[in-house]
């Protein structure tokens, strides 16, 4: 009864035992983040033991026939019963202690400049419960039911096999994961396009990598594609290009599009913000209805708001250059001839 009643205390205190073994190691995260974590697993744990306890000191009247322990009856499935829920109450405090370590890790590896450290932290921590589970399942098997599990794991054979078999798709989402972290064709904070999926990687998981994309989605890529596939790695330009055709109207004279092309060239080479480099200004083509100049330069920033502010500038002083020249955009011109019946 005291368990019941005192539950929260008691996990309130052995949670504050727990933060004080790991005070050195946990800066920057506080009591309260150790206690949010370990409260419910804690509670949960406190009663089972409760439970357990005042069932071993029960006695039950004999014409229930409550046979021991050593022979299969309720006692002995209710014990096993408790058993298995207690090992997972503490499966469950051992996983809340790698997400604690997980946010302590997370917050140091803020600190870096190196981004390698905050996808590090995500793997380690996926494989590290990973690995408590799988842990908790042999203990019981072991423990509580008392197998042989050496014999019984080299007993799989053709099951392991078919087990195996259809693990195989994670077992490659497994290695594109070790590929990405070995090879490092992206960090956190990259901007990506793989396939027809572009934005900002927000995590590199166990098993798939999560791209918040620029609709403000939250898009689920397995590893094994993000290696198979070709990525486009955008973080990793130097430069933002701009490359449009410029249609004007057929009226416009040879030296009104020479002085139009001179110019817009003369302007892209005097501004500070686009590169030398690759720099073209040229007539490109006669469309059937315009004359096309085509304009293709670089942006020096990978800002998305300074690319867009520096593009804005460079239209409307192609607009007006094309004004000065006494020219004109084209437009969609449909010619019907009609042609006079003779009578």
């Amino acid at each position: 009864m005291m368990g019941v009643v005192f539950k929260r205390i008691l996990s309130k205190l052995l949670a504050l035992f727990v933060f004080k073994f790991f005070q050195k190691y946990s800066k920057g995260v506080g009591y309260n983040k150790l206690f949010l974590l370990l409260k419910k697993p804690l509670e949960v744990l406190i009663l089972l033991l409760t439970f357990y306890f005042a069932f071993e000191m029960l006695h039950f009247p004999d014409e229930w026939n409550m046979v021991t322990i050593e022979q299969f009856g309720l006692r002995l499935i209710l014990i096993r019963v408790f058993q298995i829920l207690i090992v997972g109450a503490f499966t469950w405090i051992l996983l809340r202690l790698i997400d604690f370590f997980g946010v302590v890790f997370t917050y140091r590896a803020k600190q870096t400049e190196s981004k390698t450290d905050d996808q590090i932290v995500p793997f380690v921590k996926d494989m590290g419960k990973v690995f408590v589970i799988i842990f908790s399942f042999f203990f019981i098997l072991g423990t509580i039911f008392q197998l042989n599990i050496a014999s019984l794991i080299a007993g799989l054979g053709i099951g392991g096999l078919a087990v195996a078999l259809a693990a195989k798709e994670s077992l490659e989402n497994l290695f594109g994961s070790f590929t990405i972290f070995l090879d490092k064709p992206f960090v956190i904070g990259d901007l990506i396009r793989v396939g027809t999926v572009e934005g900002t990687v927000e995590k590199i998981g166990f098993r798939s990598t999560r791209i918040r994309t620029a609709e403000k989605g939250f898009v689920t890529v397995p590893n094994k594609k993000m290696v198979d596939s070709e990525l486009d790695n955008l973080s990793n330009r130097t430069q933002r290009r701009v490359r449009f055709n410029v249609g004007l109207k057929y009226e416009t004279k040879g030296s009104e599009l020479k002085g139009i092309i001179g110019d817009i060239r003369d302007y892209l080479l005097l501004h500070p913000a686009i590169s030398k480099t690759e720099l073209l200004v040229n007539l490109h083509n006669f469309d059937s209805g315009s004359l096309n100049i085509l304009v293709n330069c670089f942006v020096n920033t990978l800002d998305y708001d300074i690319y867009l502010a520096t593009r804005e500038e460079l239209n409307y002083k192609v607009m007006e250059i094309i004004e000065k020249h006494g020219s004109a955009f084209s437009y969609p011109v449909n010619a019907v001839v009609v042609k006079e019946k003779k009578r």
